[in-house]
């Protein structure tokens, strides 16, 4: 039973107790605890459970034998004393009469196992939140629970289970004059969570909803320029959404800060901000889908009926296969619905067997994927402004005759890193046979990839099919183009390659050139090099040919605190936040002098683009989480604040709006340890706890929910990590020096 089912079956449930607890019949007063009786005659003489008034003649009325023996003793339940049967839910009104109420299939699933397992106290408890409290709780927030046992005073203990009815805490109380409060943090999984107390082992009292756990994506960090960049961040992503109908369907999706249609690359791009907060992540991706070719090959752009525009591809375009199997499995990261996953399986598998076989594509001879010379992953050729089939004058958005072919090094670790998300799926609701198979051909293209192009820096731009072909007044060799960035955060490359180009871009860190390095490539082209036929681009600093882009420093800054550069990635996203919180906006592209670079009246000043990249090394960076496989199921955790003295203390949730899958925690430094406390709807977590280097050389002592662990060192370049395996989604962990 998946856990909507069991969410069901437990809203059914308390719906049938609460409907006992407003019966108009109810009296004010308490209800005598029945006391032990002989056993109806009709009830076998194993039963675990005997019978008595008032239950017995509501049982007896309600069918007797054919009920079956009780499943339970008489509890309290929500402040209603209640006896569970296989079928039947018989709720006390008073001391002489019960009342029958039917319980669904399956309701054993939806309550604690030690409601069944554990014997009924005589006496009785009730349980709640202290009057000043919501009833919505967020993870590790303190809440204060009351608790009342008249004519009790001593030992009893509080026990919480999630919503999916595993332990979320425990908490030894000792009650004075039958009453008191304890504090609880709040862990597990999202929905309403059951309570218990038991005194001498026996269960006092329960209550089926003692709160409900959500939680939104958030941070603080005790520093206002970072805490105030994600709802900034949110606000300007919520500018870029289109929505409309296609075909009989809504679609919604992310649009480019310079371009009101649907590009499938501007969409998934952003994707790594929208999953905290959106909770349609499936209707684009369901379009195209739809729109594929017999071919495999996808198209750039949806039909979007009410600007009359037909979906179309620019043909000097090779990323877009890669792009949706990019988007399909993070979409997949973010819902976990693995029927869906399996519904786009065959259509990942399309578009890349087009990608790597089509001769439009797919240099066989270099066994890499092949492009028009294009400024990085933009399209449109290298060349003077050309005539559009309309005979406007135009980019080269088209394939002609004195095209410049070659290789282009994003279309391939893009292309690398989407045979492994592949290889993923297959392994999750395909064939996994076939993963090896794709992840053979994953490592074979980066192989040839890095024998040609990588320069021992970076990935060189473009290496022409054409030998004898060289671009007038640049040194191509020298060139830094933006894919460098995403190839960081690809899982592709050694760790040697992905210091290497975060050291390229700190060293271009030249505030006399340009007020950030995110440069779409340095140095540009030469006026003129890519005919715009007047549009920005032509000139050296305009747009991608040598503008400056925060998809670019989002991305590096993720790629920085991936390597062991921590302090590099905190000082892109400090300024950044000072960009955006002294502009109240942020765009694609910037000229070298801060400039924003407008490109017509489309332009926002909202870019999705460079706001999703940022936040992913907010929360992926910075935060340190990591998904591996949806719904946070399979967590990596690598806070990276203690690279950063000023950061005392830290509270982080990351949720993924589209699910209910999300990691929470309460990180701490003090003088001489780090403290963790972590809950999650995770199966599993792997923990992993930044140190300083001088630290890392002292005798640690590691504890895991107090248990003393062997010290296990992880390295990210220089960065020491503490790292701890954790069993389950919920951790308290210590390290101390």
């Amino acid at each position: 039973m998946g856990p909507f089912a069991r969410a069901c079956i437990t809203l059914l449930l308390t719906a049938t107790l609460v409907a006992c607890v407003a019966r108009t019949d109810t009296p004010s007063g308490p209800v005598a605890t029945p006391q032990p009786g002989a056993a109806d005659p009709a009830t076998p003489s194993t039963a675990p459970h005997n019978l008595s008034e008032p239950f017995l003649s509501a049982w007896q009325r309600a069918g007797g034998a054919a009920v079956g023996p009780p499943r339970t003793p008489p509890l309290w339940i929500d402040d209603r004393q209640v006896q569970l049967f296989e079928n039947l839910l018989l709720a006390a009104v008073d001391e002489r009469e019960a009342v029958a109420e039917p319980l669904p299939q399956g309701w054993e699933a939806t309550i604690p196992p030690d409601l069944l397992a554990l014997p009924a106290s005589p006496l009785r408890a009730s349980l709640g939140l202290a009057h000043d409290q919501t009833t919505i709780a967020v993870p590790l927030a303190p809440l204060t629970v009351t608790i009342a046992a008249p004519g009790y005073g001593g030992p009893a203990r509080l026990h919480l289970y999630d919503s999916h009815l595993r332990p979320a805490g425990e908490a030894s109380v000792v009650l004075t004059s039958g009453q008191t409060t304890t504090t609880v943090l709040p862990r597990g999984h999202l929905g309403p969570q059951w309570a218990l107390l038991t005194i001498d082992g026996q269960i006092a009292g329960a209550r089926s909803a003692l709160f409900t756990l959500d939680a939104t994506s958030s941070l603080a960090t005790g520093q206002p320029d970072l805490d105030a960049l994600y709802p900034r961040l949110r606000g300007f992503m919520a500018s870029n959404v289109v929505s409309y109908q296609l075909n009989g369907r809504s679609v919604r999706g992310y649009r480019s800060p310079d371009n009101p249609l649907l590009w499938l690359r501007d969409h998934v791009y952003q994707g790594r901000g929208f999953r905290y907060f959106e909770q349609d992540v499936t209707s684009l991706l369901d379009a195209f889908r739809a729109a594929q070719r017999p071919d495999g090959s996808f198209p750039d752009v949806l039909d979007y009926p009410e600007r009359y525009v037909t979906a179309f591809r620019k043909e000097p375009e090779s990323d877009l296969e890669f792009l949706f199997v990019q988007g399909v499995y993070e979409a997949w990261q973010m819902t976990g619905d693995d029927a869906w996953l399996r519904e786009n399986l065959d259509a990942m598998r399309r578009g890349l067997r087009y990608l790597t076989s089509d001769p439009l594509r797919w240099d066989a001879e270099r066994g890499l994927v092949r492009r028009p010379y294009t400024i990085d992953t933009w399209d449109f050729a290298y060349g003077p402004t050309t005539t559009s089939p309309d005979g406007k004058p135009a980019p080269r958005h088209w394939i002609e005759s004195d095209t410049i072919w070659g290789t282009f090094h994003g279309d391939n670790t893009g292309l690398a890193h989407a045979l492994e998300l592949l290889a993923r799926t297959e392994e999750r609701v395909g064939d996994p046979a076939l993963a090896a198979k794709w992840r053979a051909q994953a490592s074979e293209i980066m192989r040839r990839l890095n024998e040609l192009s990588w320069n021992g820096r970076f990935y060189t731009h473009f290496v022409p099919e054409d030998p004898a072909f060289a671009p007038a007044g640049v040194d191509p060799m020298t060139q830094l183009s933006l894919s460098n960035a995403y190839a960081l955060n690809r899982g592709v490359l050694d760790d040697r390659q992905g210091q290497r180009i975060v050291e390229e871009y700190f060293r271009r860190r030249d505030f006399t050139r340009a007020f950030a390095e995110w440069y779409s490539i340095d140095p540009p082209f030469p006026a003129g090099s890519y005919g715009m036929a007047g549009g920005k681009g032509e000139n050296p600093g305009e747009y991608v040919n040598g503008g400056i882009m925060p998809l670019v420093g989002g991305e590096l800054a993720r790629g920085a605190f991936r390597y062991g550069m921590e302090l590099y990635g905190f000082d892109i996203l400090r300024r950044y936040a000072a960009l955006t919180a002294l502009t109240e906006a942020t765009y694609l592209w910037y000229y070298p002098d801060g400039s924003p670079g407008i490109q017509g009246p489309d332009t926002l000043a909202t870019d999705g683009w460079g706001a999703g990249a940022m936040l992913g090394a907010l929360f992926e960076g910075a935060a340190g989480f990591t998904d591996r496989a949806s719904r946070y199921e399979d967590l990596i955790l690598t806070p990276r604040w203690a690279a950063d003295p000023s950061f005392r203390e830290v509270y982080a949730v990351a949720r993924y709006a589209a699910s209910d899958g999300y990691a929470a925690y309460r990180w701490r430094r003090s003088e001489r340890a780090v403290n963790l406390s972590l809950t999650s709807s995770a199966a599993s977590a792997y923990v992993r706890i930044l140190i300083p280097k001088e630290i890392a050389q002292l005798p640690l002592r590691v504890t895991l929910n107090g248990a003393e662990l062997p010290t296990r060192i992880d390295l990210a370049g220089e960065t020491p990590y503490v790292a701890v395996a954790v069993a389950g989604g919920n951790a308290e962990i210590q390290v101390t020096w």
